[in-house]
Parts: structure tokens; C-alpha cells; sequence
């Protein structure tokens, strides 16, 4: 099937859904995901982004400005993440707990504003990691349209394009929480650690990249192309005092480079 053909059967499928509010975090996949939503269904479409210590500042700010720009209805859900009960523990399925959590609030947020269902930008290519979040999003009925109509990430990356949306070749972005490794604690102080240093890369001109927490090493991941401008001595040297000068102990480089769900390659399936 054709990228346009999978664009009309999404944007039908919306359209049957009435209303809806869209999880949106200003990433990728939930970008496109609204502006087709509101193209489709108007004032019918929401936005509902969640504000927490997982989530940058910068992310945020973006999310607030697609929506003002487009005139599109957003909805502000703070959230104390840290106080949910077991996600401190950082356990494997820490994904489960939070989306479990958090999508019941976006549930209850799309009910009060009569929004008939809230959808979600997950696509094909989610569903062959270990993400245990998608196991809260089926329970709780949450709608992913990106699946239903079979669209891959590089598809809705094309789809972006073609509807001139900036975030088409924006990088890929987690939740701070998915640099911990595994039964870490998670703290406000341990996430503004993680933050900072990501804005060190962020303004030397890196864009794919993570830092993974490890105690006190910090376990940078970039694309391999990059390496050559990050192991020159001026650039490696900045990091190391920065990344030092924010409390890690050790600063050290992924020799395999940057990978989506690095922290779920130990775990026993």
C-alpha cells in the first residue's frame, strides 16, 4: 500500500473516531499525529501534554508552541511523577507503571472535556522492543492509529515531510527516565543530572545521541559518525569538566553508539 493510501485510511479512521484527545509530547510520531487529528476533526482534536520531571523543559516549550501556532486546543496535565507508587525503584516494568498511571489521568482529562477517546503516536516499529508501556496503553483501550493503519516510523517521518512539519527530521526522544539503568532510584536531583549533560551535547551541535546513567558514570551514546567530533580533544575535553563539574565520576563513550532501548539489551526475556 502506498504512503497516500495509508494517509487517507488514517485520516478516515480518525474521522470515525468523532472526537479525540491526543497524547501529545511534541515528538515525532504525536506531532503528526495531532495535526492530522485537527485537520480531520477541528476543534474535535485536543492536545493533552503531560508536564514532569521525565520530560526537558525544552520539550515542553516546543510541544506549547506547535499548538499555539496551529491554533490547536492544548491541555496541561501536571504530574508528580516521582510520587507514583513503585516507579522510584526504576523496576523493569517502570514503562507499565508510568503509562498505566498517566493514561488514566489523560482518560479522565479527555472525559471532563467531552473528547470521545484519546489516541496515541505509537507505530509499527514500538512493537518490536521490550516496551511494557504498550501492555498499560492496550488495557486501558488507549487508540494508536499509526498501528492500525500500518505506518513505520520512516513512514510517518515521509508523511511529516510531505505536510511540512519541522519535527520530520527532529531525533528521537525518550523519556529521561529510560537513561537509568535498571533499579537505579530515580530522583529530581539524578534527572537534572541526566538533563544538563544532554544540554552540554545538545549546545556543542550533537543531535542523535543519549546519556545513560550508571551510578555515577555517565554512558554516552552517539551515532557513530560523530565520533571522530566528539573524541577532538577541545570538544572530549568541555564534556569530561562539564559532565564532571554535574557530579559524575567517570564520563565514558558507548563504543557501539547510539541504539534505541540500550537498557533493555540485559534483560532476560
Amino acid at each position: 500500500m502506498s504512503l497516500n493510501e495509508k494517509y487517507e485510511n488514517l485520516k478516515n479512521y480518525i474521522a470515525s473516531l468523532n472526537s479525540v484527545a491526543v497524547a501529545f509530547s511534541g515528538g515525532v510520531d504525536s506531532t503528526l499525529l495531532l495535526k492530522i487529528s485537527h485537520d480531520v476533526l477541528g476543534d474535535k482534536a485536543a492536545a493533552v501534554t503531560v508536564k514532569s520531571d521525565f520530560i526537558p523543559d525544552r520539550e515542553l516549550e516546543e510541544a506549547k508552541d506547535f499548538c499555539e501556532k496551529n491554533k490547536i486546543t492544548q491541555i496541561i496535565l501536571p504530574v508528580d511523577i516521582l510520587s507514583i507508587d513503585g516507579l522510584k525503584g526504576n523496576p523493569e516494568n517502570r514503562c507499565y507503571i508510568c503509562k498505566k498511571n498517566l493514561f488514566t489521568k489523560i482518560l479522565d482529562t479527555a472525559e471532563k472535556n467531552n473528547l470521545a477517546c484519546v489516541i496515541e503516536g505509537s507505530n509499527l516499529d514500538d512493537l518490536g522492543d521490550y516496551r511494557p508501556g504498550l501492555q498499560a496503553i492496550k488495557e486501558l483501550e488507549i487508540k494508536s492509529p499509526f498501528v492500525t493503519a500500518n505506518f513505520s516510523k520512516k513512514e510517518i517521518r515521509e508523511l511529516s515531510q510531505k505536510l511540512n512539519l519541522k519535527t520530520c527530521s527532529k531525533p528521537s526522544f525518550a523519556c529521561l527516565a529510560s537513561r537509568f539503568t535498571y533499579g537505579e532510584e530515580i530522583t529530581k536531583s539524578k534527572l537534572k543530572m541526566v538533563n544538563d549533560a544532554e544540554d552540554v551535547l545538545i549546545n556543542l551541535g550533537f543531535e542523535q545521541f543519549r546519556v545513560r546513567l550508571h551510578g555515577k558514570i555517565a554512558r554516552i551514546e552517539i551515532l557513530p559518525e560523530d565520533f571522530e567530533k566528539i573524541l577532538g580533544e577541545k570538544t572530549r575535553g568541555k564534556i569530561y569538566d562539564e559532565l564532571k563539574n554535574l557530579g559524575f565520576s567517570y564520563v565514558t563513550l558507548d563504543l557501539k553508539g547510539y541504539r534505541t532501548g540500550s537498557m533493555n539489551e540485559n534483560l532476560i526475556k
